[in-house]
């Protein structure tokens, strides 16, 4: 792994960044109450149990579910619906790979739980997309202090609803 390809930017910190600044401020700096919440524990079963032949890819911060034939990359999300953060993470991690050399095909995201998947294109857009997202994550992170919260009912299920709102 090159320092180019291994920023230290994940798919986590692209989703938690769409989510909310926040939160991505949070993990940054080592705030990571998930072991706690119940819908993370869902999620890591639900990824332990679904397509069990594939590999996760590893790219130091990133993790792929999985890559097939064509360089096609692989998400497999626990939600039902499908997401802007959902598409925003697989165009990261088709950024990683190209950096690496890869040439991308295109993404898909996986929702088991409704059989059904979404597309993720892959072409010069999205990769100017994915850059900017990566950088909009690099200034958060940066930042001296963290954004402001969200509204609260754009918390509901989130695992730093403690920490931001004092819920127990």
């Amino acid at each position: 792994m090159t320092e180019e390809t291994d920023n230290g930017i994940g798919g986590v910190h692209i989703k938690y960044l769409l989510h909310c600044p926040r939160q991505l401020w949070l993990y940054s700096r080592g705030y990571r109450p998930e072991q706690n919440n119940s819908s993370v524990a869902f999620g890591e079963a639900l990824d332990a149990t679904t397509y069990t032949r594939r590999r996760d890819i590893d790219l130091g911060e990133a993790k792929i579910d999985w890559v097939t034939t064509g360089a096609v990359v692989h998400e497999t999300k626990s939600s039902r619906t499908p997401s802007p953060q959902h598409e925003a993470q697989v165009r990261h991690y088709c950024l990683l790979l190209a950096r690496l050399g890869v040439n991308i095909a295109r993404g898909v995201v996986h929702y088991p739980l409704v059989r059904r998947t979404t597309e993720v294109a892959w072409d010069a857009f999205a990769r100017a997309e994915a850059e900017k997202t990566e950088q909009a994550a690099k200034d958060v992170i940066a930042a001296d202090q963290p954004a402001p919260r969200l509204p609260r009912s754009r918390c509901r299920g989130c695992s730093y609803r403690d920490y931001c709102w004092g819920d127990l």
